[in-house]
């Protein structure tokens, strides 16, 4: 018998069950299941979502300067065609990252800030700290890797976990977890290898022509695409394992920003001193893989943590557990979004505002019972209220017309 295959005497999957004894959620009266439902759909409180409205000025203001920079450094004709190549990478990185967690999307806003902070304002800055480096050491003898090893690893990496701390502030109800953590995180270092790859690609292109543009566009886009993300990430996962155990994220942040840093320079330390491949291949790809895993294993336990967290709807009668395991599972995702595809008309696209609105309401109560999220408890009621609604859409009957074409 498969999850929605039920006997005659059982309700559907996706009828209301009895309340539970002993309902350890408490909700307003207004969001008690048995209530008429609004029209329009409850929408969740802005606040602690967005993307604070003059930080997209300064955002504007270092694009305009980096293409300003550009231009004027290297023309507008061959950044262009740059810029083209260093999409491949960039679009291969975000998918992944936008796959890693595609059932519980952030805010668009605070994605695209993200990325814009680390292909602009990370970038920018990291010029110009430079520069002003250079000239404060003038007339010293450096070794020729401590660009390289010591000031790129130091500089870049402090300015793209600021973005992090940043995020934090203004996407507060919606940094939940370490998950959450590695993706904004993804996405700063994704937009600073954008911009840096650009940087490499028109100076390769300038100094060997296509050859050179080649065997660069092979090195940074094919075999290393995910460099700079796995730096930033770091960081960005210490910060959201400290959010969600509702602990403070200074000293998280300190020591993320001291892994990433650790990082690059080995990355970059290890190419130095025996070339690119042999390291590649016995250390950097080992170290990938690991981050995979890593991440992987996260977003497992979160998954466990969220079931955890609709467990108790369960028992407060909200959900079946057929219907947590929709929300919470890879299994029951699989089941009930192929269910909802046979459902007259196609209703595979309301299955998934169900379980998205699932994981939100799993971290949202996760919120409130660490006590970080006073507006917690209005998040739950306005996701319940929505889920119910989306229910209702998926077990209604076929409209007139859809059964006399069936018919």
């Amino acid at each position: 018998m498969t999850l929605f295959e039920q006997p005659p005497s059982q309700s559907r999957p996706f009828a209301q069950p009895l309340r539970g004894d002993g309902e350890p959620i408490r909700l307003a009266p207004e969001s008690e299941p048995h209530l008429p439902l609004p029209e329009a759909r409850p929408r969740l409180t802005a606040q602690g979502r967005t993307v604070w409205p003059w930080v997209w000025f300064v955002v504007g203001f270092f694009c305009l300067a980096t293409l300003a920079f550009f231009v004027t450094t290297y023309g507008a004709v061959a950044p262009l065609l740059a810029s083209l190549l260093a999409y491949i990478p960039l679009a291969g990185v975000v998918v992944a990252l936008m796959w890693l967690d595609r059932w519980e999307p952030e805010p668009r806003g605070m994605l695209f800030f993200a990325a814009a902070w680390g292909a602009f304002v990370s970038v920018m800055l990291t010029l110009v700290i430079g520069t002003l480096i250079a000239g404060a050491l003038r007339g010293v003898a450096l070794p020729d890797w401590f660009g390289s090893v010591v000031q790129a690893p130091v500089v870049e990496e402090v300015l793209k976990c600021l973005g992090i701390l940043f995020v934090l502030a203004m996407a507060r109800r919606a940094f939940d977890g370490a998950l959450d953590g590695i993706v904004y995180g993804g996405l700063i270092g994704a937009g600073f290898a954008f911009v840096e790859n650009v940087k490499y690609f028109v100076e390769a292109l300038a100094v060997g022509g296509i050859g050179e543009l080649s065997a660069v566009f092979f090195l940074r886009a094919v075999l290393s695409p995910f460099a700079h993300i796995m730096f930033t990430a770091v960081c960005g996962f210490a910060v959201g394992l400290a959010v969600r155990r509702a602990r403070g994220v200074t000293a998280p942040w300190f020591a993320g920003l001291a892994v990433a840093i650790a990082l690059h320079a080995f990355w970059n330390g290890s190419a130095y001193v025996a070339g690119f491949f042999l390291p590649y291949v016995l250390l950097q790809m080992p170290m990938f893989a690991l981050f995979i895993l890593a991440a992987i294993r996260i977003r497992r336990e979160e998954l466990q943590l969220r079931r955890e967290r609709l467990e108790e709807y369960v028992r407060a009668g909200w959900f079946t557990s057929h219907e947590a395991d929709i929300l919470s599972t890879r299994h029951g995702r699989r089941a009930g979004l192929a269910w909802a595809a046979r459902l007259p008309g196609g209703r595979r696209h309301v299955m998934e505002s169900f379980i998205h609105d699932g994981a939100r309401l799993a971290w949202a109560r996760q919120r409130a019972l660490t006590g970080r999220d006073p507006q917690a408890p209005a998040d739950e009621r306005a996701l319940l209220r929505r889920m119910m609604q989306t229910r209702a859409e998926l077990i209604a009957p076929a409209p007139a017309n859809d059964v006399r074409r069936g018919s």
